[in-house]
């Protein structure tokens, strides 16, 4: 089974600035989109930024021109830099790809674990 594992989460100031991570570990498997979400308290699950195997993005409204997402192919291996953080952007952040086994058909959601990031006012 492949491992999506978050780092790079914590307290920061308001304008700050965090890097996150997640890294897809296991034997003999393809990635095709990995995507961001984040869960604030009492707030259902949200999209924040994804990216596909052609390296084509997409972003929330509410984080455009802040926060950038990339991969790296051979690292298996998405990044989400948050630039000028707010308060507002304090939840839970998890890591989540379309996974698909060496000689499967068929894909599957893989889930990282949420790492959290807390923006302070």
């Amino acid at each position: 089974q492949v491992q999506l594992v978050e780092s790079g989460g914590g307290l920061v100031q308001a304008g700050g600035s965090l890097r996150l991570s997640c890294a897809a570990s296991g034997s003999a498997f393809s990635i095709a989109a990995m995507v961001w979400y984040r869960q604030a308290p009492g707030k259902q699950r949200e999209l924040v930024a994804a990216i596909n195997g052609g390296g084509s993005t997409n972003y929330a409204d509410s984080v455009k021109g802040r926060f950038t997402i990339s991969r790296d192919n051979a690292k298996n291996t998405v990044y989400l830099v948050m630039n000028s953080l707010k308060p507002e952007d304090t939840a839970v952040y998890y890591c989540n790809a379309d996974i698909r086994n060496s000689g499967s058909d068929g894909w599957y959601a893989g889930w990282g674990q949420g790492i959290q990031v807390t923006v302070s006012s």
